[in-house]
């Protein structure tokens, strides 16, 4: 399959108002909106009503109640509801989030109520995709669940050095469920990495709006990406 870089849909992870406006300008074509912590948790609902209201670009939510791993207590998960239908109401597109039991497997029964009250909203595995131990047999769950995206470095500390797995994720899910490539996306990696993952969708960082920038130009111009960005 070749992909023309052009038509790369780029999301941009955005943790403030500003930086979702500017990943927009710059031709995002959707926004993660992310609270403060490592890995993003849930933003607030005057963030998400703001961003909402300014954007022209569907965006995702990610509905992450604390930043202490991936498993998740009943109250957690009830806040998690709770957060998710403001969302909804608020008018996001999709929300984003990954429980997982213990062992790092995904957390079937969590998914499923979660996916159940998020509906007709897309859903997003996020990146503890990455912690679980077997990404065939997380894939497979997904699948079955009905998760529309998963967000993946391909078990690996960066989408480039994960590109092999991406592309046998995508592989695995045909055109049911679209493999996000995030990690480590950058202006000078950027078509490398689709060239060896063969996907049609990236997920970079754009807390500082200029590695969004650097992403969608050279995507979209190859002169810029064989002769000026850093490598």
């Amino acid at each position: 399959m070749t992909v023309d870089p052009s038509m790369i849909l780029v999301e941009a992870c955005c943790d403030s108002l500003h930086s979702a406006r500017a990943a927009q300008a710059f031709g995002a074509g959707r926004v993660e909106l992310c609270g403060p912590g490592d890995g993003g948790t849930t933003p607030s609902l005057g963030l998400i009503a703001r961003a909402r209201d300014e954007l022209q670009i569907p965006m995702h939510v990610m509905i992450r109640p604390h930043t202490d791993g991936f498993v998740y207590r009943d109250d957690d998960i009830d806040i998690m509801l709770d957060d998710l239908v403001a969302a909804k109401a608020l008018g996001a597109e999709g929300v984003v989030f990954g429980p997982l039991y213990s062992d790092g497997t995904v957390q079937k029964e969590q998914m499923a109520q979660l996916i159940s009250a998020a509906r007709p909203m897309k859903v997003v595995f996020h990146r503890a995709f990455d912690r679980t131990p077997d990404a065939m047999a997380a894939m497979d769950t997904l699948l079955m669940l009905g998760v529309d995206f998963v967000l993946t470095a391909g078990h690996e500390s960066t989408a480039l050095a994960g590109a092999p797995m991406l592309r046998a994720l995508q592989e695995l899910a045909g055109t049911k469920l679209t493999v996000l490539a995030g990690g480590g996306v950058r202006g000078h990696n950027v078509r490398d990495l689709i060239e060896q993952a063969e996907l049609r969708e990236v997920h970079a960082r754009a807390t500082d709006p200029m590695i969004v920038r650097d992403v969608i130009l050279a995507l979209n111009t190859p002169t810029l990406y064989a002769s000026s960005l850093p490598r």
